[in-house]
């Protein structure tokens, strides 16, 4: 695990190949070959990199320090979730695209794959566990297609307010973000869009992968001006509507 580990604790560390190699007293054409595989350090030239990065030989050479970013999570409703942390040991809030989406839905609990998503930041944020998720569509209007909805984990789905926005993973519908309203004698969610041109549904609750209540979220276009090109939309289909109508009633 040599070249893979030197090479994930000097990004981890951001240190460039010059600076490390000039503490290790190598050229910087020697350490890439290290990261490479192309040669290997001799036994003293390992103890110095081990000193540097005051890891353990057997962890450097041994162990695939990249996983030590990864952990798993684990509750009685749902069956792992894979998280990132940074250096301090603070949750990432990864982003799934609506590139990533699929690769999510067969993959969020893969650590390998949550590792690899994209990671934004926000200072202050509350304790727990935060996912960014890329919405689509105008299901939930006004919130636009295309904003990230920001969220944090729910461990229990005893935890589900009624009415409040959530994102929710499952097989059935893979990746939506709706308005809730929960019923646990039957065990089902009624998912509820603000668009009322989409009909509510159901969801069982043993279709449930993963469920993300919302936080906030990031939108990129004008509010103002979506509000008033979704009211115009509307205009435009009650005109055509009542011209139908006219129509009818004049022939």
């Amino acid at each position: 695990m040599l070249a893979q580990n030197l090479k994930y604790l000097r990004q981890k560390n951001k240190i460039s190949q010059h600076v490390l190699a000039d503490a290790m007293s190598l050229p910087r054409t020697t350490l890439g070959d290290y990261e490479r595989g192309k040669t290997e350090p001799n036994i003293a030239m390992l103890i110095k990199l081990a000193d540097y990065f005051s890891l353990r030989l057997d962890d450097l050479l041994r162990k695939n320090l990249s996983h030590q970013d990864l952990e798993i999570l684990k509750n009685k409703d749902f069956r792992v979730l894979a998280i990132t942390v940074d250096q301090d040991n603070n949750g990432n809030i990864e982003l799934v695209d609506t590139k990533a989406e699929a690769g999510y839905l067969d993959s969020y609990q893969d650590p390998e794959y949550i590792r690899d998503l994209p990671k934004i930041q926000f200072p202050n944020m509350p304790q727990g566990t935060y996912r960014g998720f890329e919405i689509s569509g105008d299901s939930m209007l006004p919130i636009e297609s295309g904003s990230i909805i920001i969220c944090e984990y729910v461990e229990r789905l005893d935890q589900l307010k009624e009415n409040n926005t959530y994102v929710i993973i499952s097989k059935q519908d893979g990746l939506v973000y709706k308005r809730v309203r929960p019923n646990k004698t039957k065990q089902q969610l009624t998912l509820v869009s603000d668009n009322e041109v989409y009909l509510p549904y159901k969801l069982d609750y043993d279709d449930i992968d993963e469920v993300w209540s919302y936080f906030a979220h990031l939108s990129f276009s004008d509010s103002k001006l979506t509000f008033n090109t979704i009211l115009e939309d509307k205009l435009t289909d009650l005109q055509k509507k009542i011209n139908s109508i006219h129509d009818v009633v004049v022939k």
